[in-house]
């Protein structure tokens, strides 16, 4: 038997996985700093929660992993943290509002492999359940905004309203019935191109002349503001109002320097109702998936319930693609391990044992010889794993109460106590 991952999956070593909790870390303190609380829902869902109409759509159950149990009830691996939310809010209707609330976890999806994009991926979601203003939705934006400058890439926050959007497909008469398959079509816009999605929405029996009304408008250029009255002064619905009213109410909450309106964004998921955003590097030429993607969901949760009406909005962070960027293949400069101190006995093992413990309890990560090695091979170790101390114990130290602490970087070695290890080192 030859022994590999499953297609689609990855195996994280140490290198990869330091790099990889550092960003989780980073996302989870910028969640936190705006007032989100965390909540963890099962991998596993019924299949009839996740191919609910008001739920992802049938284009989202083309790549759902699907499984009977041993009492052939219908079940499924999640395909994001959204649906699974709606659930949890239905099943506890009597929570304050409004809902902030933060999942990291594990989804899943059958879909196509590609740079960034797998079969087993991560996300980190915030989502705000509750409340109908572009406050929230801007709150989503802020996080962004936020946490991409503190990894310092440079990114564009693409957004659009799917209300301007709807509207924006009545007044170019394609009829409601057809709407979503021309907003999974325009999804797939940047990807292939113009002249194969007008080709696509021939074949699902929208005019031509509708749909080339409609890649007009799209792919209007200017700022966000020449965009806006351009869309005003070539058409008015209820529609294309609502969406025109939330922009420009979202655009006043949050500063626009990297904030760019793309008429033709759509995200293909069927539940976005209203503003819509994708972050993007802005030089695609690097990288040209998503790094993080959302939008605002009124209606899912209401619908599951059948009753009261929960609005929500959020944003997803792919943790995949943002590594691949980052350079978590490029690893960090040979740091192999989280260990911050490695005590390196001289015939002292149980006096480093009693030491490790203390530099532990003094908040230390600490690590020690297991292998009976001399000091000069412990030292290529403690090298080579990019261990930054190391604390050598020998008979005379132990009489001294002072030990050799090795700065493995700079070479420097100081005599010192085991209270001053901790001070140091930390």
């Amino acid at each position: 038997m030859k022994l590999m991952n499953a297609r689609g999956t990855r195996d994280f070593g140490p290198e990869e996985k330091i790099v990889r909790q550092k960003i989780v870390d980073m996302l989870r303190k910028s969640f936190e700093l705006y007032g989100f609380s965390p909540l963890e829902t099962p991998i596993i869902e019924r299949f009839d929660v996740l191919s609910a109409k008001y739920a992802g759509g049938a284009e989202i159950m083309k790549e759902t992993f699907k499984f009977n149990d041993q009492g052939e009830r219908e079940l499924c691996l999640r395909y994001d943290l959204t649906v699974p939310l709606a659930r949890f809010v239905g099943m506890n209707p009597k929570m304050k509002m409004p809902f902030k609330r933060y999942a990291i976890g594990r989804v899943f999806r059958d879909g196509p492999i590609k740079t960034g994009r797998y079969r087993e991926f991560w996300q980190c979601d915030v989502d705000i359940i509750g409340s109908k203003s572009m406050l929230a939705d801007a709150q989503c934006i802020q996080i962004a905004q936020k946490f991409f400058a503190d990894i310092e890439l440079d990114v564009n926050i693409e957004f659009n309203n799917r209300k301007l959007l709807d509207g924006m497909m009545e007044s170019c008469g394609i009829p409601e019935e057809k709407r979503m398959d021309t907003i999974l079509e325009v999804d797939k816009l940047r990807k292939t191109g113009i002249e194969s999605v007008k080709n696509e929405m021939n074949k699902k029996g929208i005019e031509e002349d509708s749909v080339n009304k409609l890649m007009e408008l799209i792919s209007m250029q200017g700022t966000n503001a020449e965009k806006l009255d351009k869309v005003r002064s070539a058409m008015a619905n209820q529609k294309l109002a609502e969406g025109l009213k939330e922009i420009e109410e979202l655009l006043s909450y949050v500063d626009e320097k990297n904030i760019v309106l793309n008429l033709s964004l759509a995200r293909g998921l069927s539940y976005y109702t209203g503003p819509v955003y994708e972050v993007f590097l802005k030089d695609k030429k690097l990288f040209s998936s998503s790094l993080a993607a959302g939008g605002r969901w009124d209606k899912m949760i209401g619908d599951f319930i059948g009753g009261r009406e929960y609005p929500a909005v959020g944003i997803s962070f792919g943790i995949e693609p943002i590594t691949t960027v980052i350079g978590n293949n490029r690893k960090e400069e040979g740091i192999r391990t989280v260990t911050q101190l490695y005590v390196i006995p001289i015939q002292t093992t149980k006096k480093c044992i009693e030491i490790a413990e203390k530099t532990r309890t003094g908040g230390v990560n600490t690590d020690m010889d297991l292998m009976s090695r001399g000091v000069s091979k412990n030292l290529d170790y403690a090298n080579k794993m990019g261990i930054p101390y190391v604390l050598i114990v020998g008979e005379e130290e132990i009489k001294q109460g002072k030990y050799k602490l090795k700065d493995m970087k700079s070479g420097d070695e100081k005599m010192v106590s085991v209270e001053e290890v901790c001070d140091m080192v930390k």
